[in-house]
C-alpha cells in the first residue's frame, strides 16, 4: 500500500473469529458496505435463545450491505479448525488481507468466585484463540500489500485495581493485548499490522446486556457502530504506519474528523466508561 492508494477495503478479505452479532458483525458489515469479503468463524450455527443472530444471519447481513460471505461453523480454540477456515477462506477468496480477533468470553467474578473451567475458557478462547488466528493467517498475511491484524483488547494497564477487580478476565484480555504488542515488533519489517481497539465506553451488546448490569448499562453505552467505524478507519491506514498501537474508539474517529458522536449514542456525560480505562 502507498499514500496514493485509495483508504478503501474494496476487494480486501477478511477473516475473523465470531461475529454473529453485536461488535463484531458491525464491523464486517461496514466493510462489506466497501464491498470486502468476510470469513466468519463461530460457533452459533443455531439461534440461541439469549443470543440473536448465528453465523448464517451475519452472512446474510454481509451479503446484504454488499460484500461476499462466508460463514464457517467452528471454534477458535481447535488448531484443525482454524486451519480449516484459514485454507477454505484462501480458497474462496484468493488470500487473506486482514485478520480480526473478534471472539471473547467474559466472566468478572472474584478469583474465589472464578471455577478453573471458566478460566480456561477465557484463556482459550481470548489469549490462545487470538494467538492461533493470527498464526495461522501470516503466510497469507505476509502476500498482502496492506496486511492488517486488529484485536479487540484493551490497553495494557498496570493500575493494580483491574485486575484486583477481576483477575481471570483480566489474564485473558491482557493475553490479547500481548500478541498486538509481540506481532507489531516481529512483524514490523514485513509490513504486516498488529493493533488493539478498545471502546471508551460500555457498547450496547449482548453481553452487556446478560453479563454486566442489563437494560440500565445498555442504556449508557454506546453502539457498535462506534468500534465498527473505528476499526475500518484502522484497516484503511497504512499498515507500515499504523501498528503497535492501543486505540480507543473515539480518539481514532477523532483524529480521522469526527466532531459529533451523538449518532452513537449519548449524551456523553450519562455513558459508562469501559473496563480498564481509567478516569
Amino acid at each position: 500500500m502507498t499514500d496514493s492508494t485509495p483508504r478503501t477495503l474494496t476487494g480486501r478479505t477478511i477473516i475473523m473469529s465470531g461475529g454473529s452479532r453485536g461488535i463484531g458483525l458491525a464491523i464486517a458489515v461496514r466493510a462489506a458496505q466497501d464491498g470486502a469479503n468476510v470469513a466468519l468463524l463461530a460457533k452459533t450455527e443455531k439461534p440461541h435463545p439469549k443470543l440473536e443472530g448465528t453465523v448464517h444471519t451475519a452472512a446474510a447481513a454481509i451479503e446484504a450491505a454488499g460484500g461476499q460471505a462466508l460463514p464457517i461453523v467452528g471454534d477458535v480454540r481447535d488448531e484443525g479448525s482454524v486451519a480449516d477456515a484459514v485454507d477454505r477462506t484462501v480458497e474462496r477468496f484468493g488470500g487473506i488481507d486482514v485478520v480480526v480477533n473478534n471472539a471473547s468470553a467474559i466472566d468478572l467474578s472474584r478469583t474465589p468466585d472464578l471455577p478453573m473451567k471458566k478460566y480456561d475458557l477465557m484463556q482459550d478462547i481470548n489469549a490462545r484463540g487470538s494467538f492461533l488466528l493470527a498464526r495461522t493467517a501470516l503466510p497469507h498475511l505476509a502476500r498482502s500489500e496492506a496486511a492488517h491484524i486488529l484485536t479487540l483488547s484493551p490497553p495494557l494497564n498496570l493500575n493494580p485495581q483491574w485486575a484486583g477487580r477481576h483477575l481471570g478476565y483480566t489474564i485473558a484480555k491482557y493475553g490479547m493485548s500481548l500478541v498486538t504488542l509481540g506481532l507489531a515488533e516481529e512483524l514490523r519489517d514485513q509490513g504486516i499490522a498488529a493493533n488493539s481497539l478498545w471502546p471508551r465506553t460500555t457498547i450496547a451488546t449482548a453481553a452487556v446486556r446478560n453479563l454486566l448490569g442489563g437494560e440500565e448499562v445498555v442504556a449508557r453505552s454506546r453502539t457498535p457502530e462506534i468500534m465498527a467505524d473505528a476499526a475500518y478507519e484502522v484497516l484503511t491506514r497504512d499498515p507500515r504506519e499504523c501498528t503497535g498501537q492501543f486505540l480507543i474508539d473515539d480518539e481514532v474517529l477523532a483524529a480521522a474528523g469526527v466532531t459529533d458522536f451523538s449518532r452513537y449514542g449519548g449524551p456523553v456525560e450519562t455513558l459508562e466508561r469501559d473496563i480498564f480505562l481509567d478516569a
